[in-house]
């Protein structure tokens, strides 16, 4: 086997470092410094041509380091190890998830252009989208999981604006409730709306997949987008975001992140360094994890039901996309309590174990009330046509031990 047919996995440990230009250590150091020396003027006079594009690069040139604004060591080996699990051309990290959704929109919209996005989406996507980008004059379009290709193309036929559509926006599977988008479907489409002199680009926030279990660029997605707080950090003990695509839209969206100064600290990118040499592991119990809890709730006498992607049935229209795009069922599930807010609250106020926190894709388990916390902004006749209602319970399921997990669920249930 040669070195570059190594799994990701195998290759999170040491790809894009090398431990002779780091005094030996066999981890990536702490690059904590802003800025960084130039060997001559000449050399400080190439580095800028490349990096204001000035000049197209040398074969086998690289960037070289100017300054922690526009790169710096930890943040590069950070996006090169991060293009492997998407098999992607190149990567940006930014400080937080919202702030790649926010540069990613603003780069590729302009005042007049249609953006037609998936609902639900997450609380502060949905407020970005409803409340800031109609005023600087970006059209919006919202669909739903259950309308087809066709109903959504016709959405943008009766909009009058299908000349100006610039983007497809798609969270899935969708926050809170799992509710899958067909992404090779939404790729047709837009290749439908495209021109020789405009392409429609599709955005997918993967946010609730993370890099293992479904990867958007292999389904026809141009851009994917990560809150890398949660599955790629994993702890619980840092902010961040990350978009993948191809080396032509991915630097655009670095120049703007250049200039709006939102890149990822050097001692987050090494959290999140750290935290990539056990992605696959944590991932792989966590499905495990979930798996389980969901079938117990699924039988719970206190749950109506379960919106969990492990547990769709043959028939249902939202499989055979699961199958498609999917590898495994994930680790976030949400489920219906019988009753309301006040017996959701009670179970959330018995958990042990479980921590009430918002947030997901951790080592510990968390649970939350979307209608109240994370989605509270959201209108409520919105929120009541995606479903988030007073009985809707999210668990993000962690790495604990699976029959403990299931023990603190079912005591905080309790039985009458």
């Amino acid at each position: 086997m040669k070195r570059k047919d190594l799994n990701p996995e195998s290759l999170m440990m040491t790809y894009g470092y090398k431990p002779e230009l780091s005094e030996g250590a066999i981890k990536c150091p702490i690059f904590q410094t802003s800025t960084f020396v130039f060997e001559t003027a000449e050399e400080g006079k190439a580095f800028f041509e490349l990096a204001y594009g000035l000049r197209q690069k040398k074969p086998k040139e690289e960037l070289g380091l100017i300054y922690s604004r526009i790169n710096n060591p930890n943040l590069e080996i950070l996006e090169n190890r991060l293009c492997l699990w998407d098999q992607s051309d190149d990567c940006a990290v930014f400080e937080s998830g919202m702030s790649a959704i926010s540069t990613c929109l603003l780069e590729f919209l302009n005042p007049g252009d249609l953006l037609v996005y998936s609902n639900p989406l997450y609380g502060g996507t949905d407020h970005f989208i409803n409340h800031f980008l109609s005023k600087i004059g970006v059209h919006t379009i919202g669909v739903m999981p259950n309308q087809s290709i066709e109903e959504v193309a016709a959405l943008i036929e009766a909009s009058g604006k299908k000349d100006r559509l610039a983007m497809f926006f798609l969270e899935t599977p969708a926050n809170p409730t799992n509710q899958l988008f067909d992404i090779e479907g939404f790729s047709e489409l837009a290749k439908r709306y495209s021109t020789g002199d405009k392409k429609v680009l599709i955005g997918v926030d993967n946010t609730y997949m993370g890099p293992l279990w479904q990867h958007p660029l292999q389904c026809g997605a141009d851009l994917v987008v990560y809150s890398a707080t949660k599955y790629i950090g994993g702890h619980s003990d840092l902010i961040a975001g990350a978009v993948l695509g191809n080396s032509e839209l991915i630097g655009r969206v670095k120049v703007l992140r250049t200039f709006l100064g939102n890149m990822v600290s050097p001692h987050t990118a090494w959290l999140l360094l750290r935290s990539l040499e056990t992605l696959k592991v944590r991932m792989d119990q966590q499905t495990k994890n979930a798996s389980r809890i969901a079938a117990f709730l699924k039988e719970h006498p206190k749950v109506e039901k379960v919106y969990y992607l492990g547990l769709l049935e043959k028939e249902e229209k939202a499989y055979a996309v699961y199958k498609k795009q999917c590898s495994a069922p994930g680790a976030m599930l949400s489920f219906d309590i019988k009753g309301g807010e006040k017996e959701a609250f009670t179970f959330l106020n018995r958990l042990k174990l479980i921590k009430l926190a918002v947030s997901l894709g951790s080592t510990e388990s968390l649970a939350q009330h979307p209608m109240t916390m994370t989605h509270a902004g959201v209108d409520p006749e919105h929120r009541r046509q995606i479903n988030i209602t007073e009985k809707l319970v999210r668990l993000s399921i962690g790495v604990e031990n699976s029959d403990d997990i299931i023990w603190d669920i079912e005591q905080a249930l309790g039985v009458e």
